[in-house]
């Protein structure tokens, strides 16, 4: 039997599979690209504020760090330089989500080995995964290209092909970590690791030069998607240092996928606590949660040391932009530039601090559709104890990270840190209303659990580029986040914090409820 036996039916499955939370990451990520040309047309509208722009750029090595250098002023060149960054990672995260989702999950939850025992060869599940990644690539491809087409069509073709090739590099690292490792969770952790020391790569290489072309820049996938210049003398070479690195990241991981048993992986989990005893069910969820603890901890105090440094070159890189000036002001409130600058990073920051509530939150669903809580169930352990663990790992974490934030824009601003630390903590009523509403689907029907993912994308999406697109009142509403206060500089408002408190009480009291009455899933 050929080992690619099958690949189309698992290929079909997978996309059936797919059919919601896919499409939902591919829409979010052309629609942050495509909304890009008019608001930049609005900001950016004559030669003389894109020759301002680009002197400013060229003087602030941190704002570079963060977007990347600008290489056209056009509106093409534009949306490139100001979403290409961003876009490429959530391609990439699109791209990594898929394949371990077919692979290592499968492996863990016992299907694969079910569909293992039918006519099923022994490379055609991570050819399917490999093959649903691309999929949804070419997809984002074909969109960015149509929708960009007016700006220049190579340029667009060029952007478009760039973030599905970027897609790509990430999808065949995560086959490679998947066959490393025995845990889906390890291994979507591990590859979003190497994305991120991605990001670090380029951005360290961005503030040591204007023009993309550092050492380190090229050490990065997300720097060769720069250097590929969409709508600026496009260098299409580059397209082949993105098809090496996938061709040579897939043959790794066919080779590995031939060398171990299904089920296993090259550095297995070791049984039980490395140290010490787990004598209670709280004990046993940060055990399973601390490394994801940790690892956002560290990153929200990065990104307010960065968004902090940022802050005293806001009023120098909006100058007398009036269009800029009133996104952020729509973003922040109107209590000043800097205020408004420094509520609407933190309000970003809050709008990513959803995500973790959520993928904190879904551990449990995680648990228990492997089989783990079952066993643990079935002793004297409650319900709503097991679960009170991890729920207090979702919701006191997102207050830790967003307190680290603060802490990371007191040491890159180095003022206002009251203000600031208060500002931080008032996004996290908004924030435990999504992780009420994701306690709510996965205790009442744990099969809509995931569409928790889409709620949050949907609350970032509407947080960070309505405001971009003036959206009306009526849409940004619908956001919690677009209920909150404007911190620092605004005044308290004591009535939404109170209200999206109680409510996300209400939720997740209702999930609970739920949970306590429902089967557990076998």
């Amino acid at each position: 039997m050929s080992t690619l036996a099958g690949t189309g039916t698992l290929l079909r499955f997978a996309l059936r599979r797919d059919r919601v939370t896919t499409p939902v990451w591919l829409a979010v990520n052309a629609l942050m690209v495509l909304s890009m040309p008019n608001t930049l047309k609005s900001l950016y509208g004559t030669e003389a504020e894109r020759t301002d722009l680009v002197r400013q750029l060229q003087a602030n090595a941190s704002y570079r760090a963060l977007i990347g250098p600008l290489h056209d002023t056009s509106l093409g060149g534009l949306t490139a330089w100001r979403v290409g960054v961003y876009a490429g990672l959530l391609a990439a995260v699109t791209g990594l989500l898929v394949v371990v989702r077919h692979t290592r999950d499968e492996e863990e939850t016992g299907r694969a080995e079910l569909v293992a025992s039918g006519a099923v060869g022994r490379r055609a599940s991570l050819t399917a995964a490999l093959l649903a990644a691309a999929v949804a690539n070419a997809v984002l491809a074909l969109l960015v290209t149509a929708g960009l087409a007016g700006q220049g069509t190579a340029g667009a073709l060029a952007f478009g092909l760039g973030l599905g090739a970027t897609g790509m590099v990430f999808a065949t690292t995560a086959a490679i970590v998947a066959q490393l490792t025995e845990s889906a969770r390890l291994a979507r952790g591990l590859t979003s690791a190497v994305l991120g020391a991605a990001f670090v790569l380029r951005a360290a290489g961005d503030a040591a030069g204007d023009d993309g072309s550092s050492p380190w820049t090229w050490l990065s996938p997300l720097g060769w998607l720069e250097n590929l210049r969409p709508f600026a003398a496009e260098r299409w070479w580059v397209l082949l240092v993105f098809a090496a690195a996938v061709l040579l990241q897939g043959l790794a991981a066919y080779a590995l996928a031939g060398r171990r048993d299904l089920g296993m992986s090259f550095f297995p989990a070791r049984p039980g606590p490395a140290a010490g005893r787990l004598g209670s069910a709280a004990a046993l969820a940060w055990r399973l949660q601390r490394g994801g603890v940790l690892g956002w901890s560290l990153g929200f105090f990065l990104a307010g040391v960065v968004y902090g440094g940022l802050t005293d070159g806001a009023a120098d890189l909006v100058g007398d932009n009036r269009n800029a000036r009133e996104i952020f002001e729509r973003m922040g409130g109107r209590s000043g530039l800097t205020d408004a600058f420094l509520a609407a990073m933190v309000g970003t920051l809050g709008l990513v601090a959803a995500l973790y509530v959520v993928a904190s939150v879904l551990r449990l669903h995680g648990e228990e559709t492997s089989g783990r809580a079952e066993p643990l169930l079935a002793g004297p352990v409650g319900r709503l104890r097991w679960a009170a663990g991890h729920l207090t790992i979702a919701f006191a974490g997102s207050a830790l990270i967003m307190l680290l934030a603060g802490a990371g824009f007191a040491v890159g601003y180095g003022r206002q840190v009251g203000p600031v630390l208060g500002a931080c903590l008032v996004q996290l009523p908004a924030v435990w209303v999504i992780g009420g509403v994701a306690v709510l689907l996965y205790g009442l029907t744990p099969r809509l659990a995931p569409a928790a993912w889409g709620v949050a994308v949907a609350a970032l999406l509407i947080g960070w580029v309505g405001p971009a697109l003036n959206a009306p009142r009526l849409v940004l509403d619908l956001s919690p986040f677009g209920h909150l206060p404007k911190l620092p500089g605004g005044g308290m408002a004591w009535a939404p914090v109170l209200t999206l408190t109680g409510l996300a009480v209400v939720l997740a009291g209702a999930g609970l409820a739920g949970l306590r009455r429902r089967d557990v899933i076998s």
